[in-house]
């Protein structure tokens, strides 16, 4: 993908108010710390990070990023009815639905005849966004579009560090490490066709793309069946043993306890007993991650990303003055690097 006419107006972000240290999370993990005799500190130092943000409890999706957009529009001569695509790319939605574009761009007074609709691609979806834009843009379709964001990690967090307490395992902080890394935040990013007399302008010249589906279930972020809530809600412990004395053998109810709470969703079975209505509230969100095979074969996909930009561009390595890192794990970004030839510094 190379691209023309294509400028990036301006950047807007907006940074959650609410300070939280490493330290801060490990206090509260003390137990578990405790159990597995890790020493104080270790968030810190196999991550590098000292701190993130959350939002105020109840903060609103929407409000975050169109606080991001108007500081973009703020810095540049282009008007909000000028916008004539308006993509949301959180991982983070207020709905399945309507788009959590939709709030924005009423927010925003987006005119009616805007393209407006979510992109959901994990931690891509802003890039994904500004290609998006820079299609229609470079393809004369529109003359200015909008990519906004606004991620919430408090509610995660909470989660997981309530199971990670429940849950004192070396398996368990493993696999919950890289969800205490994550912060809060809301950006917007403004694209132009260059045609909004502004001189601070920079080009987007090109990108590239690759990318390695099988590795899909490295990193999961959703929601799974709670079988404490699920029970409570369907049955008493009375009703709950006479049911399953009905609808299976003894031998089988290992495997069905094993199954609701390993799986995402119930067995047949047992889901005929319970209304539906009463589905959402035995659902609790989880996240898994699988740092060290994220970063084996992130690092094979970004060498052969970055192998195919470069080819893409015309460009030489050492022609690129400056690399903005995505990932926020100092271990993960120093690997990265390296494989790509880049120096840190």
């Amino acid at each position: 993908m190379k691209y023309s006419r294509v400028h990036m107006e301006s950047i807007g972000y907006e940074l959650p108010p609410v300070v939280v240290t490493s330290d801060d999370l490990e206090s509260r993990l003390m137990p578990m710390y405790e159990a597995l005799h890790i020493a104080p500190g270790q968030l810190e130092a196999l991550t590098g990070i000292t701190e993130r943000r959350w939002w105020e409890e109840g903060h609103v999706l929407s409000d975050g990023a169109a606080t991001a957009a108007r500081k973009a529009l703020d810095q540049s001569n282009v008007k909000a009815e000028d916008i004539e695509a308006l993509i949301y790319t959180g991982v983070c939605r207020e709905n399945f639905e309507p788009a959590t574009a939709c709030a924005v761009a009423a927010q925003l007074g987006i005119k009616d005849d805007a393209n407006i609709y979510d992109i959901s691609n994990a931690c891509l979806g802003v890039m994904n966004g500004i290609i998006d834009i820079a299609n229609r843009i470079e393809l004369k379709q529109i003359r200015a579009g909008m990519v906004v964001s606004c991620e919430t990690s408090r509610e995660i967090v909470e989660i997981m560090i309530e199971r990670m307490l429940k849950d004192r395992t070396m398996d368990m902080f493993s696999s919950s490490l890289a969800t205490l890394t994550g912060g809060s935040g809301a950006a917007a990013v403004l694209l132009t066709d260059g045609s909004f007399d502004n001189e601070q302008t920079h080009k987007l010249l090109g990108a590239a793309n690759q990318s390695a589906p099988e590795h899909h279930k490295l990193c999961r972020w959703g929601v799974t069946l709670s079988p404490v809530a699920l029970g409570e809600l369907m049955f008493s412990p009375d009703k709950l043993l006479a049911a399953i004395d009905q609808v299976m053998e003894p031998e089988a109810l290992p495997g069905v306890v094993k199954e609701i709470m390993t799986n995402e969703k119930i067995p047949p079975s047992l889901a005929s007993m319970m209304p539906s209505q009463k589905l959402p509230d035995a659902l609790s969100e989880f996240m898994s991650t699988d740092s060290v095979a994220v970063l084996t074969h992130g690092a094979k996909l970004g060498v052969k990303t970055w192998g195919s930009f470069l080819t893409k561009m015309g460009w030489a390595r050492d022609q690129v003055d400056k690399v903005i890192c995505h990932q926020v794990g100092e271990g993960h970004r120093d690997t990265i690097l390296k494989e790509l030839g880049i120096d840190p510094a």
